[in-house]
C-alpha cells in the first residue's frame, strides 16, 4: 500500500509458532512487515538469529522493516540488506561507522534507517540526514514490547521533522502506538507507525491496522 502514513505492525507481539498466519492476518492492509531484531547485549531481550529472520525475510509477502538492535550493527546491518529487508535500520548509539554502514545498506539496495533512543538528541547527528531514508524515534526504551507510550518524545518527533525539512525521508515512531497515541505522533510529524501490541493483541488484527490508519488522518 503506498499512502503518506504507513502502518508496519511488529511481529515481535505476534505469535512466533505461526508468524506466517500472523502475518497473512494484516497482510492486506499493512505497508511493511516491522521485524525487531535484538541480540540481548545492545538491549536486555533476544529475538531471532539471523539464520531465523533470514527464513521471516524471504517467506513475507510483504517488504519487511528491519529494526536492528544490536552491537555489532556496522556488520550486521549489511547482512540484512544482502538478505533482502527491504527497510534496515541501525541504532547511532551502537554504530562505529553510521555514514559508511548507511550508506553500504543503500548500496545494496535497502532503504537505510537511523534509530535512536530516547535519550539521545537529534540535533548532533543532523549531518547524517543525506545518509538516510528513514528517521526512526523511539518513543520506549528498545527491548521489549509492549511498553507505555513516552509522550514528552513527541518534542523530538518535531525536531526532527523540522531538520528533515522537505528531504524525502520517512519519520518513524515505535513503541506505545496504539489508538490513544497514533494521533499525538501524528500531528507531532510522524508518519510511519509501528505498533505491535495494539495490532496483535486485538481480535481482528486487519482492522486494527485500517483504524490505526483512519486514527492518523489516512482518511
Amino acid at each position: 500500500m503506498a499512502s503518506e502514513i504507513r502502518i508496519t505492525p511488529s511481529i515481535l507481539n505476534a505469535d512466533h509458532a505461526h508468524l506466517d498466519l500472523e502475518i497473512a492476518k494484516v497482510a492486506a492492509v499493512s505497508d511493511l512487515i516491522h521485524l525487531d531484531i535484538m541480540d540481548n547485549l545492545f538491549v536486555p531481550n533476544k529475538s531471532w538469529d539471523f539464520s531465523e529472520a533470514q527464513k521471516i525475510i524471504a517467506a513475507c509477502p510483504l517488504p519487511i522493516d528491519a529494526h536492528l538492535m544490536v552491537n555489532d550493527v556496522d556488520r550486521i546491518g549489511l547482512e540484512y540488506a544482502h538478505a533482502g529487508a527491504a527497510s534496515v535500520t541501525i541504532h547511532i548509539e551502537a554504530s562505529q561507522k553510521p555514514s559508511t554502514t548507511l550508506q553500504g545498506i543503500r548500496k545494496i539496495g535497502a532503504r537505510a534507517g537511523l534509530a535512536l533512543k530516547p535519550g539521545t538528541e537529534i540535533e548532533g547527528y543532523s549531518d547524517l540526514l543525506s545518509d538516510v531514508d528513514m528517521l526512526l524515534i523511539m518513543t520506549v526504551e528498545p527491548g521489549f514490547g509492549g511498553q507505555k507510550f513516552m509522550a514528552q518524545m513527541m518534542d523530538k518527533v518535531r525536531r526532527a521533522k523540522k531538520l528533515i525539512g522537505d528531504r524525502p525521508i520517512w519519520l518513524q515512531v515505535d513503541g506505545g502506538i496504539s489508538l490513544e497515541t497514533i494521533a499525538i505522533a501524528r500531528e507531532a510529524g510522524a508518519d510511519t507507525f509501528v505498533a505491535g501490541s495494539a495490532v496483535f493483541n486485538a481480535p481482528e488484527p486487519a482492522v486494527m491496522v485500517e483504524t490505526l490508519r483512519h486514527a492518523a488522518g489516512d482518511l
